[in-house]
């Protein structure tokens, strides 16, 4: 079993800047694909970023070019560093791991979930 836990939400304004933390514990993580996702209010939640073992990454259209998806293995730790934030950005964010050992943005391949973070982006 691996839990997780994620850390790093608040609120910001427009443009500004956050960094998401999750810390897996039960077990190393360092050979499962990590993601993260969000779900806005009254949305369904959707994929944003994730990496793979050997750091491959892939993200949504959404946030290329803002956000950016690293792991720290030695700490057992994926980040999410959000740059440009904007409005439509506000969402409960997830993080997600997955034995599989391929980048997907299906939420559906990820069998452990933390319990979220609220970011929360005024304009």
């Amino acid at each position: 079993q691996v839990q997780l836990v994620e850390s790093g939400g608040g609120l910001v304004q427009a443009g500004g800047s956050l960094r998401l933390s999750c810390g897996a514990s039960g077990r190393s993580i360092g050979s499962y694909v990590m993601g993260w996702f969000r779900r806005a209010p009254e949305k369904e939640r959707t994929f944003v970023a994730a990496i793979s073992g050997t750091g491959d990454t892939y993200a949504a259209e959404s946030v290329k070019g803002r956000f950016t998806i690293s792991r720290d293995n030695a700490k057992n730790t994926v980040y999410l560093q959000m740059n440009s934030l904007r409005p439509e950005d506000t969402a409960d964010y997830f993080c997600a791991a997955t034995a599989r050992p391929k980048v997907t943005a299906l939420s559906s391949w990820y069998e452990y979930w933390g319990q979220g973070t609220q970011v929360t982006v005024s304009s």
